[in-house]
């Protein structure tokens, strides 16, 4: 049987799996899901069409699928979606989408959430995230897996974080940020690519090597940036990994691409 602590309020319309845990003191929607092995642990309250994947642990006074902070939202039957495997920690908070931005927040698998992250309406996350303590993304960012983002950023409206990307501590962020790219600052700029996590996601010497080879000829001081974009795209076609930066800036955006502050930062 699910174990429901008896100080918990869940509505008898909720879903959820025998091998679910709800502890003391939360309280839980009537349309909710949570799936295997999910856990809240106390005091967390789930509301809205949420959906928590298998093995997700979410921590006390998290406020998970409440109604998104925008004006403009008008109860319309937007979704949460939560992967399996993630640790959300106390105080996150996490909104369902909205009608302007297809109607779907959307959360990957083995992510981590530190105390009081936030993430807004119609964000959409990989897999294996990490967002710091007090991180936080406005509506419709897209984060790729792998990203980190550190404590007390924040991240502009619509911006796009490419994967294995590394967002400094205390950084505002409000322009898109390559594949393997590090920024920081206020406002950030690019600074370099995450080496530190590329080595700690196995990626070789050799794609390490091309990469900053890469990252040279693109942020170089001479030609435009569409330039340098073709021929960074002529010069490694063969390079899946160069190629996912190539394609990164290639895609529509609303927002402006995060570039070094000064010719040569982090090469």
């Amino acid at each position: 049987m699910t174990q429901i602590h008896p100080s918990a309020v869940v509505d008898s319309k909720a879903e959820i799996a025998a091998s679910a845990v709800v502890g003391p003191f939360c309280m839980v929607g009537p349309e909710v899901v949570l799936g295997d092995n999910v856990e809240l642990v106390s005091h967390v309250a789930v509301a809205g069409r949420t959906r928590i994947g298998a093995g997700t642990r979410i921590f006390p006074f998290a406020s998970i699928g409440h109604r998104p902070q925008d004006l403009k939202y008008k109860d319309e039957p937007s979704v949460l979606e939560i992967g399996s495997n993630n640790q959300i920690r106390e105080h996150v908070t996490m909104n369902p989408g909205t009608e302007g931005g297809g109607m779907v927040t959307r959360v990957g698998d083995n992510c981590l959430f530190m105390a009081s992250a936030h993430v807004a309406h119609d964000c959409i996350l990989g897999n294996n995230v990490i967002m710091a303590n007090n991180a936080t993304l406005a509506g419709h960012v897209s984060v790729g897996e792998y990203a980190f983002l550190g404590g007390l950023s924040a991240v502009h409206q619509f911006v796009r974080i490419g994967k294995h990307a590394m967002i400094g501590g205390m950084s505002g962020v409000e322009a898109d940020v390559i594949p393997f790219g590090v920024v920081i600052g206020n406002r950030a700029h690019l600074n370099g690519l995450n080496i530190v996590g590329l080595k700690r996601r196995g990626f070789s010497r050799d794609d390490i090597h091309t990469l900053r080879n890469a990252y040279r000829l693109l942020f170089a001081p001479e030609g435009t940036l569409q330039e340098r974009l073709s021929d960074v795209e002529d010069q490694y076609q063969g390079n899946a990994v160069v190629m996912e930066i190539v394609a990164f800036i290639r895609s529509d955006t609303s927002r402006s691409l995060s570039t070094p502050k000064f010719a040569g930062d982090g090469v």
